[in-house]
C-alpha cells in the first residue's frame, strides 16, 4: 500500500491513523462522549482540548466521538475534562494520588480506569496539556487502563524567536518569519496558530517573538494593536502567552531622546510609556527579553551603568502586570586580545553577573546560555548557572542549529542537553544536578522563578525547521523544558512514533540514527572539547580551524605548531576552572582528572600529550574525524531501508538531506585532518589524510587530467579542496577529461565540487561521451543554511553516481557550464569499488 504524501506541517501532532496489527481494546479506546466542564468563551485552552480529543479519535481510530457541556448529558464510555475546580463544582471528587498534581501551577491528572476517563488540570492550559498526553499514547498505541500525573519542572518553558521584522531569520534555515513581513506583522497568522499548537502539546507556555537583535519599530502603535495583539489573540487558546524582546537603545531611535542611560529620568518614562502601550494591547504579556552589552549591542554599561541597574529600570515598569525581565548573559567583549594569556570569553558571564547577585528586581531572571562560550559542540554548563543565590535564573538552549549543521545535517541535540542538566555542580559540597538548580522545589537556590528558554528558528516551509528530522529537536526541548529527567532516546521514540506511525522497524531505525548523530558531528566537526571548528568568522556553518584564533571573538583554541586547547587552570591560566565550585573546580584544574572529551577545553597541551585512551591527542583527533565521518556514511543507506515505510514525499526529502550531510561530513573530516596535521607536522598513523587512493584531483598538474577552458584557482580556505585549489572555468563553458586506470568492475563515481550562492552552475557527467548523469549547483534553493559566496569548506559538496560500470581505459568527462558568478567549479573525482568511503 502506498502511504500518502505529508507535508510536515501537522509535525508530531498529524495523528495518524492506528494500523489494525497494532489495536487492541485497551488502545482503541472505544469512547461515546467528551463532557466539557466550565462556562468557557469558545477560546479558552479547555474548550480547544475538546476540538484536539474529537480530531484525535476521528483520525487515530476513525471514531466520531460528540461533545457535551454537563455530566448528565454524557452517554456510554466517556471522557471529562475541566479543571480542578470546575469538577469539583459537579459535586465530584478525586483521589488523594492526583493532589500533587492538581495543586501545581498547570499540573494534570489522567484517570482512565473506570468507563468515566478523567482530564483535569490544575488550571485551563493544564487541562490541555493533559488532552495532549491523553493522544499521545492513543496515537502510539500505548493507551491502557492508567492513572497519572504530571507537572512542570519550572514556571519558564518559552521560545526565543530571531525573528527580523523584514521577514527574515536570523539563523533561519526553514523559510521566512511566521510573524513578520516588510516591517509589520503578517496578515494571514495559521501558521502562527499551528505553531501554537505544537508548543501546547509539549508543554511550551511562552514565546518572545522577535530577535533579540531587536527593531524597535515592533513598538510602534500600529504594530503592537494591528500585529502583536492579534498574534497573542491567536496563541493564547492553547496556553501560550506572547513577549517581546526589546533593543535597550530604543529611547534614542524610536523616542527621540539622547540617550537611553537607564537612570535618565526621560528614559524611565519612555520604558514606562511603552509598557503600558503594550499591555494595553497584550494584557497578559509575559514580559521583555533583553540583549545589551554583547556583540556590539548598546546597553547600560555604555552609559556607565551596572547590568543591574539596566535590567531593573525595564523590571519596575512591568512589576503591576506581572511581566518577567529575561536578561541575557550573554554580555563579553568581541574585542578581546588574544595576546594577553589571561584574557578569556568563557570567564565573562561570572564576571558580570555575580558580584551583582543581589542587586536585581524580584522579576529580572537571568537567562543563562548552557555553556560559557556559544552552544557548541561540548560544552561544560555555564558556572554562573551555580553562581547566583538571590538572583533566578533560566537555562538557554538552542534548537536552531548554528554551530552544529545548520539543519542541513540531522544532529539530534537532546542527549547534549541531557549531559549538561544531568551535570553536577556540587553547590556547598551537596548534589546539585543542573535540573534541580532549575526545578522550582529542588536545588540549593529553591527559585520560585525559573526555567528554560531556546531559540527556535522555524519558519514557513512546510517542514518548520528545514529538515523533518530536525523536528526531533523542537519536540525533545518542550519534553526536557517540562520534566527534565526524561531520557532523550525515550522521547526521541515518542516523536518517531508520533511523526512517522508505530511501525517497530521505523522507530528502531530512526531512533538508531539520530541517537547516531551528535556523536558522529562532534567526531568530524572537533573533539576532546576544543570546539566545533566552524568557520566563526563567516557563516558558522563549515569547517574552517584557522578562523578560531586571531581574532577578538574569544572562541579560541590557541593552537600553533607545538599544542592546542585553552589553560583555563587557575594555576597557570585564565582562572575559568575556578569558576566552578571546589569539588568541580579540582577536577577541571587538574589534567590528570579532566575527563578526555573536555581535555582541550581546561588544558593546552602538546599534539603528542597521551590521553586515558592511551592515544595521543592528534591521533585521537586523526581517528575521532574518520570515525565520525564513516558513522554519517551509514545515514543515506540506513534511511534508505525505510522506502516503502515513510510516506515518498517526507522519504525524498530526508533522503536527499542525508546524502548531502554524508558528503559534507567528508569536507569536514578532510579539512580539520588537514589544518592539523599541516599545523603539528605530526603524520596520521594510518596515512590516511592527503592519501586517497580513489581520488583525481582535478588541480594537481597531472597528464591525465586534461583541462579545456578550465583554470586552476585558489580556494579561500585551503583545507578544503585538494592541494588547496580547486578549478573552474576561464568562460561560459569548460570540461576536465580523465583516463581511468582501473580494473574492470562496478564501481561508484563522486564528484566534489563548490555550490556557492553567486549562481547556479551546470554540469554533466560523460563515460566515454555518454551521459551517466547531470547536476546543478543549486543547493541554496533545496537546503537552508547560510551559504557561502566563495569556495571554501561551507560550499564544498559531493554527489554520487552509484554502481557504474567501469573498464581500463575509459574516460570520465565533466562538462561544466557557469551560471551567474558560479563558474562550474570542481575539486576532485572519485572512483570507488562498491562499498568503499574515501
Amino acid at each position: 500500500m502506498t502511504l500518502p504524501n505529508e507535508d510536515g506541517v501537522a509535525a508530531w501532532l498529524r495523528y495518524g491513523e492506528l494500523p489494525a496489527s497494532v489495536r487492541t481494546a485497551a488502545n482503541s479506546a472505544a469512547v461515546d462522549t467528551i463532557v466539557v466542564l466550565g462556562d468557557h468563551n469558545g477560546k479558552s485552552p479547555v474548550t480547544v482540548a475538546g476540538q484536539e480529543l474529537t480530531d484525535g479519535f476521528r483520525n487515530i481510530l476513525g471514531r466520531t466521538v460528540t461533545i457535551v457541556n454537563n455530566l448528565s448529558a454524557a452517554s456510554g464510555t466517556t471522557i471529562i475534562i475541566g479543571t480542578l475546580s470546575d469538577y469539583k463544582a459537579t459535586g465530584q471528587a478525586v483521589n488523594n494520588d492526583a493532589s500533587p498534581f492538581l495543586s501545581h501551577e498547570d499540573g494534570y491528572w489522567l484517570d482512565t480506569t473506570s468507563d468515566k476517563h478523567l482530564v483535569l488540570g490544575s488550571n485551563e492550559r493544564a487541562v490541555l496539556y493533559g488532552a495532549f498526553d491523553y493522544l499521545s499514547r492513543l496515537a502510539q498505541g500505548t493507551f491502557s487502563a492508567f492513572t497519572f500525573g504530571s507537572r512542570p519542572s519550572a514556571p519558564i518553558r518559552w521560545i526565543n524567536q530571531w525573528d527580523n521584522m523584514d521577514g527574515s531569520i536570523e539563523r533561519g534555515y526553514g523559510g521566512k518569519s511566521l510573524f513578520f513581513t516588510d516591517g509589520r506583522i503578517v496578515d494571514n497568522l495559521e501558521r502562527v496558530r499551528q505553531y501554537a499548537r505544537l508548543m501546547a502539546s509539549i508543554g511550551l507556555n511562552g514565546i518572545v517573538i522577535n530577535n533579540v537583535n531587536a527593531n524597535a519599530s515592533l513598538l510602534g502603535e500600529d504594530n503592537l494593536n494591528n500585529g502583536v495583539r492579534r498574534i497573542a489573540d491567536i496563541m493564547r487558546p492553547y496556553g501560550v502567552r506572547t513577549g517581546l524582546a526589546l533593543n535597550f537603545d530604543a529611547p534614542r531611535t524610536l523616542g527621540g531622546l539622547e540617550t537611553s542611560d537607564p537612570l535618565d529620568a526621560g528614559v524611565v518614562k519612555f520604558w514606562e510609556d511603552v509598557t503600558k502601550r503594550v499591555y494595553a494591547a497584550v494584557p497578559d504579556l509575559i514580559g521583555y527579553t533583553i540583549k545589551a552589552n554583547s556583540e556590539g549591542q548598546p546597553g547600560p554599561l555604555s552609559y556607565g551603568r551596572t547590568l543591574a541597574e539596566g535590567a531593573n529600570m525595564l523590571a519596575k515598569p512591568l512589576e503591576p502586570y506581572g511581566g518577567l525581565v529575561l536578561y541575557r548573559a550573554f554580555v563579553y567583549d568581541h574585542h578581546l586580545s588574544e595576546a594577553d594569556p589571561k584574557n578569556d570569553r568563557a570567564n565573562a558571564a561570572v564576571d558580570f553577573f555575580t558580584h551583582l547577585d543581589e542587586q536585581f528586581a524580584e522579576n529580572v531572571v537571568v537567562q543563562i546560555k548552557f555553556g560559557p562560550i556559544d552552544f557548541q559542540v561540548r560544552e561544560p554548563p555555564s558556572p554562573l548557572l551555580a553562581r547566583l543565590k538571590k538572583t533566578r535564573a533560566a537555562i538557554e538552549f538552542m534548537v536552531a542549529q548554528e554551530y552544529m549543521g545548520q539543519q542541513s545535517h540531522a544532529v539530534y541535540l537532546a542527549p547534549e542537553w541531557q549531559e549538561i542538566l544531568a551535570f553536577d555542580m556540587r553547590v556547598n559540597g551537596q548534589q546539585s544536578l543542573v535540573r534541580d538548580i532549575l526545578t522550582t522545589d529542588k536545588g540549593p537556590f529553591t527559585w520560585s522563578t525559573t526555567g528554560y528558554t531556546a531559540v527556535v528558528n522555524v519558519g514557513n516551509d512546510s517542514t518548520w525547521l528545514g529538515h523533518h528530522l530536525a523536528m526531533a529537536n523542537l519536540y525533545a526541548y518542550g519534553r526536557l523544558a517540562w520534566r527534565p529527567s526524561d531520557d532523550a532516546k525515550d522521547i526521541l521514540e515518542d516523536w518517531i512514533r508520533l511523526t512517522f506511525g508505530v511501525d517497530p522497524t521505523v522507530v528502531s531505525a530512526i531512533s538508531s540514527l539520530l541517537m547516531d548523530s551528535w556523536p558522529a558531528y562532534e567526531g568530524h566537526s572537533g573533539n576532546l572539547g576544543v570546539q566545533t571548528l566552524c568557520d566563526i568568522l563567516y557563516t558558522h556553518y563549515g569547517p574552517s580551524p584557522a578562523s578560531q584564533d586571531g581574532n577578538g571573538w574569544g572562541q579560541w583554541t590557541r593552537a600553533d605548531s607545538q599544542g592546542i586547547g585553552m589553560d583555563r587552570s587557575v594555576a597557570t591560566g585564565t582562572g575559568n576552572a575556578g569558576q566552578y565550585h571546589p569539588e568541580v573546580a579540582t577536577v577541571w584544574e587538574d589534567i590528570s582528572k579532566t575527563p578526555d572529551n573536555l581535555l582541550l577545553w581546561f588544558h593546552h597541551v602538546p599534539y603528542t600529550h597521551v590521553l586515558k585512551s592511551g592515544k595521543t591527542v592528534i591521533q585521537h583527533f586523526y581517528d575521532a574525524h574518520y570515525e565520525g565521518a564513516a558513522t554519517v556514511q551509514t545515514f543515506p543507506q540506513r534511511w534508505a531501508s525505510l522506502k516503502g515505510k515513510v510516506d515518498d514525499a517526507r522519504f525524498e526529502h530526508i533522503a536527499f538531506k542525508l546524502a548531502y550531510q554524508a558528503g559534507h561530513a567528508i569536507v569536514w573530516r578532510d579539512s580539520v585532518c588537514r589544518f592539523y596535521q599541516t599545523m603539528s607536522g605530526i603524520e596520521d598513523d594510518q596515512k590516511r589524510v592527503n592519501n586517497h587512493k580513489w581520488r583525481i584531483p582535478l588541480a594537481a598538474p597531472s597528464p591525465n587530467v586534461v583541462l579545456v577552458g578550465y583554470e586552476p584557482v585558489a580556494v579561500r580556505l585551503p583545507e578544503a579542496a585538494s592541494d588547496g585549489k580547486a578549478v573552474q572555468t576561464t568562460g561560459e563553458t569548460g570540461s576536465v577529461k580523465t583516463t581511468l586506470d582501473v580494473e574492470d568492475g562496478t564501481y561508484d563515481l563522486a564528484v566534489n565540487y563548490f555550490d556557492t550562492l553567486v549562481g547556479r552552475a551546470k554540469y554533466e557527467l560523460l563515460l566515454n561521451d555518454k551521459s551517466v548523469g547531470k547536476w546543478e549547483g543549486n543547493l541554496q534553493d533545496r537546503l537552508g543554511h547560510d551559504f557561502s559566496e566563495y569556495l571554501d569548506g561551507h560550499s564544498a559538496t559531493r554527489i554520487y553516481f552509484r554502481g557504474v560500470v567501469l573498464k581500463k581505459g575509459d574516460v570520465l568527462t565533466i562538462v561544466g557550464r557557469a551560471g551567474g558568478k558560479e563558474k562550474a567549479p570542481l575539486d576532485y573525482i572519485s572512483v570507488l569499488p562498491e562499498g568503499e568511503v574515501d
